[in-house]
């Protein structure tokens, strides 16, 4: 599955290169387009990213003119993003490009297979939530004699 990320990554890497943009910046954008995320550190949780780092590429935005960092008047420590026109010019190419190189790595797949896979994926994802929910069993010590 990494291998396969990878992949999907790096052609979409390869293609929004023009605009100069790597996966830890077209993200970020992508996500503000969607309006699925609006403060730095809802976009850290949602992209699973050390929050130093997503900071790194939003400073790297900012001074490309793609996004705007307002403090909130609410709360001080709350960093507010959003989109110039530039960026959501730039965004609105993510969708396309991410359909391109999705389509691309599901080249021969069958509609069946292709929503047996999403299925299985889904599944997988709903396991991995059940797993958080367990109690955390203690390891038993190992014997080193």
């Amino acid at each position: 599955m990494n291998k396969v990320l990878s992949s999907i990554l790096a052609q979409a890497d390869a293609q929004l290169a023009p605009y100069k943009l790597t996966y830890v910046q077209w993200l970020p954008l992508y996500k503000l387009l969607r309006n699925e995320s609006q403060t730095s550190a809802q976009l850290a949780r949602d992209m699973t990213i050390d929050p130093a780092a997503l900071t790194r590429s939003l400073t790297r935005l900012e001074i490309k003119g793609l996004i705007r960092r307002e403090r909130s008047v609410q709360d001080r420590r709350v960093v507010q993003l959003s989109l110039t026109d530039a960026g959501r010019e730039v965004a609105q190419h993510v969708p396309s490009v991410l359909a391109d190189v999705l389509n691309g790595h599901l080249q021969g797949f069958s509609k069946a297979e292709w929503t047996l896979m999403l299925q299985l994926l889904q599944r997988m994802l709903s396991n991995g939530e059940a797993l958080k929910q367990r109690p955390k069993k203690t390891p038993r010590p190992i014997d080193m004699n």
